[in-house]
């Protein structure tokens, strides 16, 4: 079970089907804009939640090393955002509509290249 959430994971006899599926989505989902993929992936493997524990920052190593391996800067979902963020993975995790999840992901995602710019221009002052 998903504390707080809508939806129930799928059994645990599913699970090798379930997360062969997500590979096979993964593969097929290259096309994707790449915060897009990653928001997805990201709340794929949320909705399979397959470990006992652990789930919530597994989802997020997938979504930031996919936003990475686009050259993206890692999202960082704040604690101000966290409602949000539930509400948004509970929405598609319900209803199957990802289209507030990216979005939430790329504000957290231009905070970071923002916050990475801010740096790079205070080391080029010295």
């Amino acid at each position: 079970m998903i504390a707080g959430a809508s939806t129930t994971s799928p059994d645990f006899l599913h699970l090798p089907a379930e997360m062969a599926s997500l590979v096979d989505w993964h593969n097929q989902a290259q096309a994707l804009p790449p915060i897009a993929r990653a928001a997805e992936l990201h709340t794929r493997f949320v909705k399979i939640h397959p470990f006992v524990d652990g789930n919530g920052r597994t989802a997020r190593l997938l979504l930031n090393f996919e936003l990475m391996k686009a050259g993206y800067p890692p999202a960082i979902i704040r604690k101000e955002d966290r409602l949000g963020y539930y509400d948004s993975l509970d929405e598609a995790c319900v209803s199957g509509d990802h289209s507030a999840i990216p979005q939430l992901v790329a504000q957290a995602v231009q905070r970071s290249l923002e916050t990475y710019l801010h740096v790079l221009r205070l080391r080029g002052t010295r």
